[in-house]
């Protein structure tokens, strides 16, 4: 889509949804980008790890000012998150950040960075971004807005699955259903479905199903409003 209105698909839903490996594959799918704005949070967090100091003494001034090291650059069909110019992939999905990130989400000034980052990314691309309030409080406007959840049992398998390269045993899925849902708890008021949002539930779902539903949504929606243009337009002065 080219011209000054680009085309925005808002991806929200809980940790471990699935929403930034399926809105990365509904942007290939698309030729848009893919902006996870998950690892924007995590970019502060490990820059702000990086400083050494004792993690119940972070204050929102100090992790703003480590994010400043942080930089969002285009790289193939999304972008990525570098520190110091440098590309972090791995420590980005590290223990330490897992276990603080959650916090940092939660200030207030940290998000409004993310958010800025976000926009920024947007600005001149047609985009897949994922989150928390993507499509509230980032894109309220968004072309297509869509809300993901799915069972925490199967979450917490899921992201066991891709942490581990197996299959996990029912402890494990136990323990990291615990885990989500306390993290469900905090981030409550950052998890709020937009009221246009499209629910899917991805319980019983494959990813391929789930790509394949919000492409179908995307195409009908940009369709219908290319109609409505060309309508408005011949509906004009002559």
């Amino acid at each position: 889509m080219n011209g000054a209105q680009h085309v925005v698909i808002a991806i929200d839903g809980p940790a471990a949804s699935g929403k930034s490996s399926t809105a990365q594959w509904v942007a290939q799918q698309l030729a848009f980008r893919h902006v996870d704005s998950g690892a924007l949070y995590r970019a502060a967090t490990a820059a702000q790890l990086r400083r050494g100091t004792g993690e119940e003494s972070w204050t929102e001034e100090e992790v703003c000012e480590a994010a400043r090291k942080v930089r969002l650059v285009p790289r193939g069909t999304s972008f990525t998150p570098l520190i110091d110019g440098q590309s972090v992939d791995e420590e980005l999905r590290g223990l330490e950040v897992t276990k603080h990130v959650s916090r940092v989400a939660s200030m207030p000034r940290v998000r409004d960075w993310v958010n800025d980052r976000v926009r920024e990314a947007a600005r001149d691309h047609d985009v897949v971004v994922d989150g928390r309030d993507m499509g509230t409080a980032v894109f309220p406007d968004a072309t297509l807005k869509v809300f993901l959840v799915a069972d925490p049992w199967e979450r917490a398998r899921r992201r066991l699955v891709q942490q581990l390269g197996r299959s996990p045993t029912d402890e494990e899925i136990a323990e990291e259903t615990g885990r989500l849902v306390q993290r469900d708890a905090r981030d409550a008021t950052q998890t709020v479905q937009a009221k246009d949002a499209i629910l899917i539930d991805t319980t019983y779902l494959t990813q391929e199903e789930q790509v394949e539903r919000i492409v179908a949504l995307v195409k009908a929606v940009t369709q219908r409003d290319s109609t409505t243009s060309a309508v408005d337009d011949d509906s004009g002065p002559g």
